[in-house]
């Protein structure tokens, strides 16, 4: 077994690592982020990309300077203590230069731009709060009051709501599509500001859901949109590449 660290007699390995990480929740989420990482390297490569000598030494001098390595003895003793060679260093410089080259490539802006064009109904983004309460009649109450009364939501969702949110007079804040439970949001991005709307029932009902629309906004490239297109942009490009690859877990 390959030893992490010692207490006293006792060694901790690489198989209990690898089982905490797997216990923990952790294990499938740096496998995959390692495989992401691969995977642009490889396509970055394909591509014929190449990089400088010099733009790697001068990540490999940023790296150090941010560690507080400022002497070629302090780097060596932080690599024997990491147990990683002069090589395997660079390797994992020279990748993390190859996948920034590539996602700057993949998400610059004319594929943003262009992105938005063909997508941007899928920005489109609403302001809504909600009031959630534990049953379907206290909800039925609260629609009919507010229906009478459509300025006192904020107070309603103060008093009743068992949201986290109710502190902020149900404010949920302004949501892309995407960010509500499928059958909320086609009501929803359909509804005109001003609307009440629900009861909404949970799958076990064991809360039901009012919202109101309180604003609607066509979509515009704006700096939080640019955000969200290159990751979807990035995600996108991902998918594609696994698909040109075998990936099996061992």
């Amino acid at each position: 077994m390959t030893g992490i660290v010692r207490i006293d007699d006792e060694v901790l390995g690489v198989e209990e690592f690898i089982r905490l990480l797997k216990f923990t929740g952790q294990f499938e989420g740096l496998v995959e982020q390692m495989v992401r990482d691969k995977l642009t390297v490889h396509a970055a490569k394909r591509a014929g990309m190449s990089l400088a000598q010099e733009e790697i030494q001068e990540r490999a001098d940023q790296f150090r300077r941010v560690q507080g390595l400022h002497r070629a003895a302090d780097m060596n003793h932080y690599l024997d203590a990491l147990g990683v060679s002069l090589d395997e260093f660079e390797v994992f410089i020279t990748d993390s230069l190859y996948q920034e080259r590539m996602m700057e490539q993949v998400c610059n802006d004319a594929a943003v731009h262009e992105y938005f064009q063909l997508n941007s109904p899928r920005f489109d983004s609403i302001e809504v709060s909600h009031i959630v309460v534990d049953s379907e009649g206290k909800a039925k109450e609260l629609i009919s009051y507010l229906q009478d009364d459509p300025d006192s939501f904020a107070e309603m969702a103060r008093e009743h709501s068992i949201a986290d949110t109710r502190e902020r007079g149900g404010d949920i804040g302004k949501v892309l599509r995407g960010s509500l439970k499928t059958d909320i949001e086609a009501k929803v991005f359909n509804a005109e500001a001003g609307d009440l709307l629900g009861p909404f029932p949970a799958a076990d009902r064991s809360f039901f859901e009012v919202f109101l629309v309180r604003a609607k906004h066509p979509a515009t490239l704006d700096s939080d949109v640019a955000v969200e297109v290159r990751r979807l942009l990035r995600e996108e490009w991902l998918m594609a590449r696994a698909q040109e690859h075998v990936i099996e877990a061992r």
